[in-house]
């Protein structure tokens, strides 16, 4: 119960600060949007090129653009993290009571619901443009959304703590972005590329959650790719947890 009690006062204080400033909703629409209006239609012509999956380009394109908005909606959150440090904000939480995962759980639940309703717009932006989707199948999409952003959003939480500076944090966190995209299947689907990149996207964590978040707006729930990203995202957001909590009660400590 404390720790639930906790983390909902850090959520209080963190959404709070969202609620004065709801610019970062559209701000963080917008690239994805710039990319539903700008690049999805290219790919109606390949659309029947062998290899290239089913079910037309913007349901093909659109779930992968919500793992997108997971992957980079997250990863710069450590920004305002250092920001803390530097104002001595963290210092101060020594003296609290606060559980130290409750540091991270609130914070990452505000970014969890930030991305929720960033991806919620981006859906109905595109469904004039075509696409189609299963309402189970969209509510496990989203829910893959919220693990990737606990996922990613722990991982910038817990580099934030170990730079404690944005000129070092950002080019480590936003180079280490870029291949983890491009490997991933967002853009072009993956069945399109040379086997060599094939094999090597496997090994991206990332593109499983593509092929899941693609299956689901199809409605083929018994797809095994499904089961497979999520678990793999569980399972990899689990781990950041921790190891973000420790960042954490070693910082506060």
């Amino acid at each position: 119960m404390k720790l639930a009690h906790d983390t909902w006062l850090v959520f209080q204080r963190y959404f709070g600060i969202f609620i004065h400033n709801p610019a970062w909703v559209a701000v963080g629409v917008l690239q994805p949007a710039l990319y539903l209006l700008l690049f999805a239609p290219l790919l109606k012509s390949i659309a029947s090129v062998p290899g290239f999956p089913k079910g037309g380009a913007y349901n093909v394109f659109v779930p992968g653009l919500l793992i997108q908005l997971g992957l980079f909606g997250a990863a710069g959150v450590g920004f305002s993290l250092i920001s803390e440090l530097r104002l001595g904000v963290v210092e101060r939480l020594r003296v609290t009571p606060v559980s130290r995962l409750s540091l991270l759980l609130g914070r990452a639940l505000r970014d969890v619901l930030t991305l929720f309703v960033q991806a919620l717009i981006l859906v109905f932006l595109a469904l004039p443009f075509g696409l189609s989707f299963k309402p189970l199948g969209i509510l496990i999409g989203l829910g893959l959304v919220a693990l990737i952003g606990l996922l990613v959003a722990s991982i910038s939480y817990a580099l934030a703590l170990a730079l404690k500076d944005e000129n070092s944090f950002a080019p480590i966190i936003f180079t280490a972005s870029l291949p983890l995209l491009l490997l991933s299947g967002v853009l072009l689907p993956m069945s399109l590329a040379p086997s060599w990149l094939r094999t090597i996207s496997t090994l991206n964590p990332f593109s499983h959650a593509v092929a899941a978040n693609r299956a689901v707006f199809l409605g083929e729930l018994s797809n095994p790719n499904v089961l497979q990203g999520v678990v793999i995202m569980a399972l990899l957001a689990a781990v950041a947890v921790w190891f973000a909590a420790r960042s954490f009660g070693r910082a506060i400590a």
